[in-house]
């Protein structure tokens, strides 16, 4: 007997036909149940109606039947499977069933596969694919039991799983298919009906999720498909004794009020679950205890341009097993790009992406040359794509607006799916890193600034050997040296002497080391000409020797750093690191609008740098730049310090002499090509990157790209002719001393001759007359 519920649609659904086909074909086929003729009864009842499925299943009982199939309403199929087992009558299903722990239904044979099997079936799909984030969607309380084993899987396995369930009562599964769209969630595992399945593939279509960025897994199996299996189940019920058995209960009639459960039913529900055979879902076993199918095919089937394609088979022996064609797409990076027509967004910036001088007009990608340019072709000729570059609507890279809550840029046009590669120099961070995925470059952060103008030795360069403290302490050493010389020489006898020797009874003594002649003595003897003064006495060639001794060090120190100072000229740079910009206010520094640098400076910890953020946070409209170009020319036209990626600055100052690179490394970043989150192609681009690389085509590329025609090498310093700039102070000085020395010998003639006239007043002879 079946019972089923009815349809709209007409009064025999598909379950019903299939059980109709299934038990015409055997009796069409004499050779399996010779003398022998299957009759069967069909009742409709409504759907949630249990009561109406009991009534109807007395009937058919009363009317003699071996089995009752049906229904597939949890409710209705439950009330049917106790009368079954009251009455000792097999009960065929094709619904699911939650495993009990009491194994009450004894009667109880379900071709619907093992829960736990198909839980692991879709896991072992997950990890075949290397799913790291998984959706799953259930459409009713019973959806989670099913996939009890996949939603264990995170505790053992790296992967995030998220949960969501369909609206009730409802086929619009529009607002969650938003839902999921909005986060970002593009590997799905629906568990619903084969009905629903079909209006979320119509909904997803027309939403744009049925792309290559979207994997959706449906664990739906049509119900029709299954009672198909019961033409196989009594096609290999060949023995005897089973026949005996059908035979017999022909003629046994069943009441439900009289509680006599039919005596070969237990005989022929072991049968049955002892039978084992290959049929239309693969190879058909029963579970002995609780009647639960335990063998069965999956087919894995991808929908693919031409339609739905297998591509793998799943039993619980021997797991996934999937066609080879398709492992060697996984491998293989070209097969998954070939032919493909890509979306490649990028932004304007030197020497990545430039426009192409011409003077006929150009089109499509051949308006662009650069690294970037060159690096995408060679990307597409590894892979086998084709692509298509345009430039990113709103010319930024990509930041998260907290006012809007949305992301700009090129990362806004990747997580909308309008474009599928963003090459530029897009720096991997880690909010970009949520949103997006990136291969890798790297990079690193530093600080632009003009090169500081060259400053020639002034005319009195030959005292910045020594510092202004020195000169005034040799000054004063000098002045102390003679005093101690004078009061030594007045104390000690030895320096007296008779100035008339050929007189030795003379009472006149006189002493050279005056306080002028001393002071001659520790001039002389520092400017290494000595004098005719000769200490005599022990204590005074003491204090001569030590003043020779320091003279000499201070002298041949002079001497040392003399030709360094005369000969060089200084590049003195008003800033030397950021913290000499962070120390600072007169010199502007700034960075790139939603840039990945204004990003480092915005969330960083380092009191320096967030120091200097708050600096140019303060002056934002003066310091935040909305291009490199207009950065480079403030650095070029005004007193400002621009911070960008080590990579950028060299290309600059190879083509530009008067800007340099100061300081060392602030940051380091990496570069990436970014690719929508989830995308399938962000692999390949990676492997054939590494390719590159490895082949020197990279190093290449930059070489190209980077190399200007070099700024002019400094000449050098080592046999430079001394000027007047860096010796002219010598001959002012030489100047001044001989200037000075005339007017001390006219103020000398002048002192003397009144000095002469006053004696010869004093002295004048008197004439007397008489």
């Amino acid at each position: 007997g079946g019972i089923f519920e009815s349809i709209e649609s007409g009064p025999s659904g598909p379950e019903e036909l299939a059980f109709k086909f299934a038990l015409n074909t055997i009796n069409r086929n004499r050779t399996l149940l010779p003398n022998t003729t299957l009759t069967y009864d069909i009742q409709r009842i409504n759907v949630f109606d249990s009561f109406e499925a009991s009534r109807k299943a007395c009937e058919q009982l009363s009317l003699g039947v071996a089995a009752i199939f049906g229904p597939s309403h949890s409710s209705s199929a439950n009330a049917v499977q106790s009368i079954s087992n009251a009455l000792g009558v097999p009960h065929i299903q094709t619904r699911w069933k939650h495993q009990v722990s009491d194994n009450r239904d004894s009667y109880y044979i379900s071709l619907y596969p093992d829960f736990c099997s198909l839980s692991r079936a879709i896991l072992d799909l997950v990890h075949f694919f290397r799913w790291r984030t998984v959706t799953v969607v259930y459409d009713d309380s019973t959806g989670l039991i099913r996939l009890q084993e996949l939603i264990k899987a995170p505790s053992r396995y790296n992967i995030r799983l998220k949960i969501r369930q369909l609206a009730a009562d409802t086929k619009d599964a529009k607002p969650l298919l938003k839902e999921m769209k909005k986060a970002k969630e593009f590997h799905v595992i629906f568990d619903c009906s084969h009905e629903m399945a079909a209006w979320i593939l119509k909904q997803a279509l027309s939403m744009g999720m049925v792309t290559e960025y979207y994997a959706s897994c449906f664990k739906a199996l049509y119900p029709s498909l299954h009672f198909l299996l019961a033409f196989v189940l009594f096609f290999s019920l060949r023995q005897t004794e089973v026949c005996v058995c059908v035979c017999v209960c022909v003629s046994v009639s069943l009441q439900c009020n009289r509680h006599k459960p039919w005596r070969f039913g237990g005989r022929f529900i072991s049968f049955i679950k002892e039978a084992s055979w290959d049929g239309l879902t693969g190879r058909i076993l029963f579970n002995k205890t609780n009647g639960l199918r335990t063998d069965f095919d999956l087919d894995v089937i991808s929908l693919k341009e031409n339609g739905l394609e297998k591509i793998g088979t799943w039993d619980p022996p021997r797991g996934l097993n999937m066609s080879e064609n398709h492992k060697s797409k996984i491998t293989n990076i070209t097969d998954s790009l070939s032919n493909k027509s890509l979306r490649v967004s990028t932004i304007l910036e030197e020497p990545y992406v430039m426009f192409k001088k011409s003077d006929k007009p150009l089109y499509g990608n051949d308006r662009f040359e650069g690294f970037c340019v060159d690096l995408l072709r060679e990307l597409s000729g590894i892979l086998g794509f084709r692509y298509e570059m345009r430039l990113v609507e709103d010319g930024k890279y990509g930041a998260f607006e907290e006012s809007t809550g949305q992301w700009n840029g090129m990362v806004r046009e990747l997580m909308d799916h309008k474009a599928d590669l963003a090459v530029a120099p897009l720096t991997i961070t880690y909010v970009r890193e949520k949103v997006i995925d990136f291969s890798y470059f790297l990079a690193i952060l530093n600080i632009l600034y003009r090169k500081p103008n060259g400053t020639n030795p002034g005319v009195f360069s030959f005292l910045n050997p020594l510092s202004p403290d020195i000169w005034m302490y040799i000054l004063l050493a000098c002045l102390g040296v003679s005093c101690v010389l004078f009061v030594i020489a007045r104390f000690s006898p030895y320096e007296w002497y008779n100035p008339h020797p050929c007189n030795p009874d003379s009472d006149v003594v006189e002493n050279n080391f005056t306080l002028l002649n001393s002071f001659w003595f520790g001039v002389g003897a520092l400017m290494r000409q000595g004098s005719e003064l000769m200490p005599k006495a022990l204590s005074t060639r003491i204090v001569g020797g030590i003043w020779w001794f320091f003279t000499l060090i201070i002298i041949s120190s002079y001497t040392a750093n003399l030709a360094a100072f005369l000969t060089v000229e200084r590049m003195e740079s008003p800033i030397d690191s950021a913290d000499d910009l962070a120390k600072q206010t007169k010199i502007l520094y700034g960075v790139v609008e939603d840039g990945a640098t204004m990003t480092f400076f915005k969330k960083t910890k380092i009191s320096t740098y967030d120091k200097m953020w708050e600096f140019m946070n303060s002056r934002r409209q003066s310091v935040i730049v909305k291009s490199v170009e207009e950065g480079i020319h403030r650095v070029l036209t005004s007193d400002y310090a621009f911070l960008m990626e080590s990579t950028a600055i060299e290309f600059v100052t190879q083509r530009n002499c008067n800007l340099t690179q100061i300081g060392g490394l602030i940051d380091s970043k990496a570069y990436g090509v970014g690719t929508p989150m989830g995308s399938p192609y962000r692999d390949k681009i990676t492997i054939a990157i590494l390719q590159l690389q490895e082949e020197g085509k990279l190093h290449m590329m930059k070489e190209k790209w980077w190399r200007g025609n070099g700024c002019p090498e400094e000449e050098s310093k080592e046999a430079s002719a001394l000027g007047v700039q860096n010796i002219g102070g010598i001959f002012i000085v030489l100047a001044a001393g001989l200037v000075l020395s005339v007017f001390v010998a006219v103020g000398e003639v002048l002192y003397k001759s009144k000095q002469n006239a006053q004696i010869e007043k004093k002295y004048r002879p008197i004439t007397v007359v008489q």
